[in-house]
């Protein structure tokens, strides 16, 4: 009887302490879910930083989407995972909680940086930007910008041997696109281009892109719009790892590797990579290679100090690239042949600091020194013993540098609920540039500005942001630029924006001292060159809807860039070609995008653009000109196989014939037409170990598009022949295996 009543006593012991600890694991246990499956999501990033101490603890849920809550304090919290938007909030010790993340599933969910008072969502801005972001380069498998920006709607890319790969953007390219690297210009054009080739996205978190006149914000080259491309930054984990390889069959070797450890305020990040291509040619006999072969080694390091109300970071990027131009074997007896070697290196250093008194006003400050140098080596071979001998005459040999300091500051007011913020700064920009193909082997320019933006909300649903940049330029009196955005949103799921900017660009050290004389090129700069002046008008209706797991948005949107003193590259006779002023530009068109997301398995995306492009040499001139057209249609469709962790993806680019508009000595103008071509890429990405592994196949140009036929065109000074264009080596198909792993304790 006494057993059995110790043995009642006992269970009910057992089943109350057992309850207890139930009870107290339910209460301190945090559940993540999916907003619209409901399903949990495992592997999500937990950070916990205590209200009073500010001492940080991360953590990652578990399979089953939980984490414990061992808090002692009042906390903040913050959970992030790929493909969702972060949530902060608070949380006590000792509570359980559920909490849902919202999926992004579109691009305006972004949070953007470029041209911002303050960091914020793409769809809260006044202006409109395009987010390219890394599940987007992942799926094109996208080297350099050039994989990445061919296929956008509204952007032509040119390809040259030796020149690269260069964008239009609105009908505009060369000086008008503004590129930056985490808000720092990126120098070393040729020809007014920069090669997209060269500017590698191994460590690169998304590119941010405005389409449009940005001049009031980054001043001089930035007529036709801003990329912008961010960098990776480890916001949380104590430690983060990384390492990919690249093969495409048509001999495309590429290795990227980086990793970043967290000590408590303190970051340490170290990236390096090295891509190999080696060159390819239709004839597969031939040494003189239509695609030259480039070997190309970037590497970069920053160290950030933060604190809830500063942030220090010192950022180092360095690249370098050979590039080897082989020439035809020499008769009579074909046993030597010209080789050019073109060596590239850009190396960038920056300081960046910033101080918040209060959440809603913010100092900041950057400082940053580039430099750039091209050096050419023109070497004759004897192909029997491969022994090289420097050629004489020194014509053949060269090397140009371009250097750039910046400093910039600026002071933001942005308070969430004030009808009035602003931003306030100064922007100084010196570059030198040096080499015996610039007049007097030295020349430099100084571009010193104060700039000013009001954002006036007079009501919740109207946003008006004048600006205005005073310019002083040590070439050019320079205009004062000024802009206009306004935000209208009359109903939740509509935006309307319009904006209004008058632009002014100075021409280029290269425009104006440039002398480039060799067999292939006869290329001089004009010093009697006028800066570029511009009025831009942009408008864009933007409507989104959301129902259930279904997503829908549009954008329709009008632009017109006129230009005067447009700077081109014309002939002056005698095959000798020259920058000059032509007189009047102007750029029109329109475009339509549309897209649709169930979540979380499928995407569609498609868009439609046209582009106008006028010429005369003078204002009345340009009201009888003649407008030449070309229209680009781009699909992407993205399907997710949830339980196979498969994803796959197929984009596709149609390139409607577009106009070679070339001014003539007479005051006359040439106009050619480059053919139509459609493009087609396609990729499967399968993920493995918790996604910590990812392996990609898939085909590019599938279609296999090399070279366009160009109907009526000239040659110009950096073609020998205008009969055809470069637009890609032909198909071919690639594997890449990326591995990363990040640790939160």
């Amino acid at each position: 009887m006494l057993n059995k009543e110790l043995f009642v006593r006992l269970l009910g012991l057992m089943v109350f302490l057992l309850a207890g600890l139930i009870t107290s694991g339910q209460q301190a246990t945090i559940v993540v879910l999916d907003a619209k499956t409901k399903e949990v999501i495992p592997f999500a990033n937990v950070c916990f930083e205590g209200l009073k101490t500010n001492t940080q603890k991360h953590s990652i849920t578990d399979i089953n989407g939980k984490v414990p809550n061992e808090l002692k304090e009042i906390s903040k919290l913050a959970i992030s995972y790929v493909g969702y938007e972060t949530l902060i909030d608070t949380i006590a010790p000792g509570s359980r909680e559920t909490i849902y993340l919202k999926p992004a599933v579109l691009n305006i969910s972004e949070v953007v940086v470029t041209a911002q008072f303050t960091p914020e969502r793409a769809d809260k801005s006044i202006y409109r930007v395009d987010v390219i972001n890394s599940r987007q380069i992942e799926q094109k498998a996208a080297a350099n910008l050039t994989d990445l920006l061919a296929g956008e709607s509204n952007m032509r890319i040119t390809q040259g041997g030796v020149l690269g790969a260069s964008l239009s953007m609105q009908g505009l390219s060369g000086e008008n696109v503004k590129f930056l690297v985490d808000g720092i210009p990126v120098i070393g054009r040729m020809n007014g281009n920069l090669d997209l080739n060269q500017m590698n996205l191994y460590n690169v978190d998304h590119v941010e892109v405005i389409e449009g006149p940005m001049s009031v914000v980054y001043g001089s080259n930035a007529i036709a719009g801003v990329v912008n491309v961010i960098t990776k930054e480890n916001k949380s984990a104590a430690f983060t790892s990384f390492a990919n390889s690249y093969i495409e069959s048509i001999g495309v070797y590429n290795f990227d590797a980086g990793a970043s450890y967290r000590v408590k305020r303190q970051l340490f990040s170290v990236d390096a990579a090295r891509n190999f291509f080696g060159g390819y040619s239709e004839i597969a006999s031939a040494r003189e290679l239509r695609w030259k072969p480039r070997c190309q080694y970037n590497a970069d390091a920053y160290y950030l100090f933060s604190t809830e109300k500063t942030r220090l970071k010192l950022t180092w990027q360095y690249f370098n690239e050979m590039l080897v131009d082989k020439g035809s074997p020499l008769l009579p007896y074909y046993e030597s042949a010209f080789d050019n070697y073109f060596s590239t290196v850009r190396a960038t250093g920056k300081v960046e600091f910033s101080y918040s008194p209060r959440k809603d006003r913010q100092w900041s400050m950057v400082a940053a020194y580039s430099a750039y140098s091209r050096l050419k080596n023109r070497y004759l071979k004897d192909l029997t013993t491969l022994q090289e001998v420097l050629t004489p005459n020194v014509d053949d040999q060269d090397t140009t540098t371009i250097t750039n300091s910046l400093f910039r500051a600026w002071f933001n007011q942005d308070e969430k609920y004030s009808k009035v913020n602003y931003q306030a700064g100064v922007d100084l920009n010196l570059e030198s540039g040096t080499g015996k193909r610039i007049l007097d082997n030295k020349q430099q320019i100084g571009d010193y500005a104060a700039f000013f933006t009001l954002k006036y909300d007079p009501v919740h649903s109207v946003s008006l942001q004048p600006g205005a940049r005073v310019i002083y330029n040590t070439k050019y009196n320079a205009p004062l630029v000024y802009s206009l955005n306004v935000k209208w949103t009359p109903l939740q799921k509509w935006a309307v924006r319009a904006t209004y900017a008058r632009g002014f660009k100075s021409p280029a050290l290269k425009e104006l001292y440039l002398y480039f004389v060799d067999i292939n090129h006869n290329v001089r700069g004009n010093p009697s060159l006028k800066a570029e002046y511009s009025n831009n008008f942009n408008l864009n209706l933007d409507y989104s809807n959301e129902s259930g797991k279904s997503f829908f948005h549009a954008d329709a949107g009008l632009f017109y860039n006129n230009i005067d003193n447009n700077i081109t590259l014309a002939p002056e006779g005698n095959s000798i070609y020259t920058y000059v002023n032509i007189g009047k530009y102007i750029s029109k068109g329109a475009q339509l995008n549309a897209s649709w997301s169930l979540y979380p398995a499928l995407t569609v995306k498609l868009s439609f653009s046209q582009t106008g492009q006028s010429f005369a040499f003078d204002a009345a001139g340009i009201r009888s000109a003649s407008s030449y057209w070309n229209n680009d249609v781009t699909g992407n469709i993205v399907y997710k196989f949830d339980k196979l962790k498969i994803t796959a993806s197929a984009f596709y680019k149609y390139s409607g014939r577009a106009p070679q508009v070339v001014p003539n000595d007479d005051r006359t103008i040439s106009v050619g037409w480059v053919n139509d071509f459609h493009m087609l890429d396609i990729s499967l990405i399968k993920s493995f170990w918790q996604n910590h592994l990812s392996v990609s196949v898939g085909g590019k140009n599938l279609f296999n598009v090399k070279t366009i036929p160009a109907v009526g065109a000239q040659g110009s000074a950096h073609s020998s022949s205008g009969d055809s264009v470069d637009v890609a080596w032909g198909r071919t198909f690639f594997v890449k295996l990326s591995y990363n792993f990040n640790k939160y304790k």
